[in-house]
């Protein structure tokens, strides 16, 4: 689990770029996902080895100046509601606006923290001129740029500072949450596992505004299910209510241990679903997908089902060792099979793999193919061990670590796979000096 930092402004003073620089920084120092679309409106960062979800709330204003102003209230409001910490940002440029002061005002009655950004602050000149922000009533500024990065250390080591700690509690019951797009059929999925309309359902996508717990103890089982809003793109997330869900939403996938990503099989595995995908797995999640409505596709043969699994596998590479299951809410088909998937995902992400084991199974894997020399230097990889962590971790000890690449890392991971069951779960590799 992470905190969340929202980011609030009118339009056009850099929030988006400020955004962008700190999901750069997460993926840059974790692995980059080829194809992965990078108009979301959340994404992860970290800075001092601390981790938190960002939200660019600006993305969701759409049109005019005189439509922001209409709606900047609302969306502020529900942001600061959902975040652990506010990053306020404003131009130096224009100076101080009358949105500004509007901002301004809503952040002063709130009890929680606010770091007011000044950005496009480049220069000697513009750092004198951004004085005038102190009118804001925000007390002591940041001054930074966004397209050079100058000046956002110090923003983000105070805003870490005062970050809550979210350590996860052993004692939790296990939290499986059912997300994807909105009408993939996630409440109609919970109801027809605990046997009763606990959910509203409608035809009308978005009906579920918040996220919900329910325990579920059934057939041996006992964990909590939780029911999230759908995820939609940014464009089309016009409401407040439905702007609201998407950030209960985002802090549902990261306190889960589990996702059920529902896809409709009628509207397949789109970019957004692929967004879903990709959000879980860069949480560490462990990852079931589930293809609803199976029922309701038309002209089924018999390779229906290969030809759509192939193309969701092609749309997650190179993560495709997660299970996927064909089901229809509606008919009971394979429900329950999906619950037993996902404890049996739960079960894979909290493995622990004794020392001596691993070694005795991955050093001859190593050594009948060792890392291919780079720069006519020679990798010797001598011991390796599961990191103790919440999701599976390995670190292998060599001689060089720097020169060991990505594609052995991932042959690495693949013979992890096939000795060891990890399906459903993302696994972290590091290489360390020995």
């Amino acid at each position: 689990m992470s905190a969340i930092v929202a980011i609030v402004g009118r339009p056009n003073v850099g929030k988006s770029t400020f955004f962008n620089r700190l999901i750069e920084r997460r993926e840059a120092i974790v692995d980059a996902v080829s194809g992965v679309t990078r108009d979301r409106h959340y994404g992860k960062s970290d800075w001092n080895g601390k981790e938190f979800s960002v939200i660019d709330t600006g993305g969701y204003v759409l049109g005019s100046d005189d439509i922001f102003e209409q709606e900047i209230d609302k969306q502020v409001e529900l942001a600061i509601e959902e975040a652990d910490a506010i990053v306020f940002m404003v131009n130096v440029e224009d100076g101080v606006t009358g949105m500004d002061e509007d901002v301004a005002l809503l952040l002063r009655r709130i009890n929680k923290p606010v770091f007011l950004a000044v950005n496009k602050v480049d220069n000697a000149k513009r750092a004198e001129d951004a004085v005038e922000f102190y009118s804001l009533g925000l007390g002591e500024y940041f001054t930074l740029s966004s397209i050079n990065g100058s000046g956002t250390g110090d923003l983000l080591d105070a805003l870490v500072e005062v970050l809550p700690e979210t350590e996860k509690d052993e004692s939790e019951l296990p939290r499986f949450a059912v997300v994807g797009r909105p009408n993939a059929g996630k409440s109609s999925f919970i109801n027809a596992l605990i046997g009763e309309d606990r959910y509203i359902v409608t035809d009308i996508a978005g009906t579920t505004r918040d996220s919900i717990d329910t325990k579920y103890n059934r057939f041996g089982f006992e964990f909590n299910l939780v029911d999230t809003a759908g995820i939609r793109r940014k464009a089309k997330v016009k409401e407040d209510l439905e702007f609201y869900s998407v950030m209960r939403s985002v802090r549902a996938i990261e306190h889960a241990d589990v996702c059920l990503l529902l896809v409709d099989a009628t509207r397949g595995f789109d970019g957004q679903v692929a967004n879903i995908f990709w959000l879980a797995q860069r949480n560490n999640k462990g990852i079931v997908i589930l293809v609803n409505k199976w029922d309701l596709v038309e002209n089924k043969e018999t390779n229906t089902m290969k030809h759509f699994e192939k193309k969701i596998k092609e749309a997650i590479e190179p993560f495709v060792d997660v299970p996927i299951l064909f089901i229809s809410v509606l008919t009971k088909q394979r429900i329950f099979k999906a619950i037993e998937t996902a404890v049996q995902v739960y079960e894979n992400r909290s493995r622990r793999i004794p020392t001596s084991k691993f070694n005795d199974t991955m050093l001859p894997v190593i050594e009948h193919y060792p890392p291919p020399a780079y720069k006519g230097k020679f990798v010797k990889i001598k011991f390796c061990m599961q990191i103790p962590s919440h999701y599976p971790q390995f670190a292998f000890y060599c001689n060089l670590p720097q020169y060991v690449r990505e594609p052995y890392r991932r042959y690495l991971e693949n013979k992890l796979r096939e000795e060891f069951d990890f399906t459903g779960v993302p696994i972290s590799i590091f290489m360390r000096k020995k």
